[in-house]
């Protein structure tokens, strides 16, 4: 698959895709990495994607940003992040998960504006309406990223969240009334030290509970992307298209 790096609305972008030259894409899926990763990280998953699922090759475009923030300060060089994490969760303290399910985090806001310009600049450049573009991605690209599906002025094609968390409950539940339908592929590990199992199936059960069509993958692992994950969102992106 071809690669090139550029810079779409707010955010330096990875995009990947296999479709002939000057060719546009019937689809458009973002995925954003999670806190302390390069904007590459999560770049392989175009080709693993596209071998399960060989339609995704001839059809989609892949987009990866990179988060707007550095962590060179505390010694991560190449590490991005979409908004600080307090002290206590980055180093494995117990947190309040009820008073976090509850708070917009300090950045989101800045985040979110960020992501929907770029939504707004692919959109642009690939003529496609948000309802042909997949939003989604990883811990807290999935937290940004459900948070941009809730409010851009149309409902995206898709949400995919992997082992991301219930944030900004309030405004979450607010908004999510006005996405009833909207499919979301959803998958947590049950052994996740970071951000628990049962905080996934809170977020989980609040989407529900709005109307949206939720397909929920439990699995057995930690805080990662599993391979049964992989194959899952292969097909959701299929039936996407």
């Amino acid at each position: 698959m071809r690669q090139v790096s550029t810079r779409l609305g707010d955010l330096d972008c990875h995009v990947v895709d296999a479709l002939p030259e000057g060719a546009m894409p019937s689809l458009a899926v973002v995925l954003c990495h999670g806190f302390g990763a390069p904007g590459t990280d999560l770049v392989a998953l175009a080709p693993e994607l596209a071998s399960l699922a060989p339609r995704l090759a001839e059809s989609v475009r892949f987009v990866f940003p990179a988060a707007p923030l550095t962590l060179a300060e505390f010694g991560m060089p190449a590490g991005r992040a979409w908004f600080h994490l307090p002290p206590e969760l980055l180093m494995g303290q117990q947190r309040d998960w009820t008073r976090f399910t509850q708070e917009v985090p300090p950045g989101m806001p800045a985040a979110r504006r960020a992501v929907m310009n770029t939504v707004s600049a692919l959109s642009a450049a690939t003529k496609l309406p948000y309802g042909r573009i997949v939003l989604g991605g990883f811990s807290q690209g999935a937290m940004v990223t459900t948070d941009v599906s809730l409010r851009l002025e149309e409902a995206p094609a898709g949400l995919s969240i992997l082992s991301g968390t219930l944030t900004a409950e309030p405004e979450w539940r607010t908004r999510a009334a006005a996405r009833k339908g909207l499919p979301v592929f959803q998958a947590h590990g049950r052994y996740d030290p970071v951000l628990p199992f049962q905080e996934a199936e809170r977020l989980r059960d609040l989407l529900v509970e709005s109307g949206l069509a939720v397909e929920f993958l439990p699995f057995d692992g930690p805080h990662t992307i599993a391979s049964e994950e992989m194959e899952r969102l292969a097909a959701f992106l299929v039936a996407r298209l």
